[in-house]
């Protein structure tokens, strides 16, 4: 997809729809519809019903918590009646608050659905290492005074790639009913005073990223050694890990489905980070159980794990960072 795309104006999109929504996290708490708190879910469903004239619903791929930023969460409505794809995102923008926007709409088939379908989610998390505290950054980065050693907090990182019990990295009010998760990669490198942790699985559980990333810090300032990763994925004790990293340094950045769901490519976010060049959807995925059956295909037997088998057996997961 190209960065500049003129939007339609002649044809008017009905049934299922996939839209592209990027937020600023720090006024809501969070992204799912609360009765007694600001939310993105009720913005965007707001803004929507203005263009549809109708109440409308939406669906996202993953929900993110209070503070954290998205720039490419994907959700998917049923719209009540048609408009064009300009009148949805100009419309929609029209009518949302300035920290929120919707980029794109396409039209998908009537079995998708934004988070049962999703293979993978993506998050960036960025952390502004310098003496000084940010300014401009100062919503969407962590500051970190102290220096970080970023190439030891990449190699002790590697310990969380796989599929593990990330019972030491859950909030002690997560949901899910398993701990059980498939990381498919993480990266830690810097760029000037910047330092990214890039992570992808096929769910998180709640504070999941943050957990990781306040461990790593500790890794990073040599405060703990390279194998205390290691270490806390073996106890499966929260109680014994580092605190949580702030939720403003967090970034949803993508959500991956099955090819045959043709969704709009375009950077992956924060647009700060635009230098690194990487589009949507470019990586391969790992060839497990988890994924081959959002997919849709045979579980490969030689990529199965009893915990993979059992983690499919017993939920849905999804992700809640």
């Amino acid at each position: 997809m190209p960065l500049f795309e003129s939007l339609d104006d002649t044809q008017h999109l009905t049934g299922r729809l996939a839209l592209g929504v990027e937020y600023d996290g720090s006024a809501y708490c969070g992204w799912q519809r609360l009765k007694h708190a600001p939310s993105v879910q009720a913005e965007v469903e707001r803004a929507l019903g203005k263009v549809a004239g109708e109440p409308v619903t939406v669906h996202c791929s993953g929900r993110t918590d209070s503070g954290v930023h998205a720039t490419r969460q994907i959700v998917h409505f049923d719209a009540p009646v048609g408009r064009s794809e300009k009148a949805w995102v100009f419309g929609g923008n029209a009518n949302l608050p300035r920290d929120i926007a919707l980029r794109w709409v396409a039209p998908v088939a009537d079995d998708f659905h934004a988070r049962f379908m999703a293979v993978a989610r993506r998050y960036r998390y960025v952390i502004l290492n310098q003496p000084s505290r940010p300014v401009l950054e100062r919503a969407n980065a962590t500051w970190c005074r102290d220096p970080l050693d970023a190439p030891a907090m990449h190699r002790a990182a590697q310990a969380l790639v796989g599929e593990h019990d990330f019972s030491s990295f859950r909030a002690a009010g997560c949901q899910s009913k398993s701990a059980w998760r498939h990381l498919h990669f993480i990266e830690v490198h810097r760029h000037g005073p910047l330092v990214v942790i890039d992570v992808q699985a096929n769910a998180f559980l709640h504070h999941m990223i943050r957990n990781i990333v306040g461990a790593l810090v500790d890794v990073g300032r040599s405060e703990r050694g390279e194998n205390y990763i290691e270490n806390l994925l073996e106890l499966k004790d929260r109680t014994l890990a580092s605190v949580t990293a702030p939720g403003c340094g967090l970034h949803f950045v993508d959500s991956i489905y099955d090819e045959r769901f043709v969704l709009p490519r375009e950077p992956l976010g924060p647009n700060l980070l635009a230098f690194l060049g990487e589009w949507t959807g470019e990586r391969e995925l790992p060839d497990c159980p988890w994924v081959r059956y959002r997919r849709g295909l045979p579980k490969a037997a030689e990529s199965e794990t009893s915990e993979g088998l059992a983690e499919i057996g017993r939920h849905q997961p999804s992700d809640q960072e």
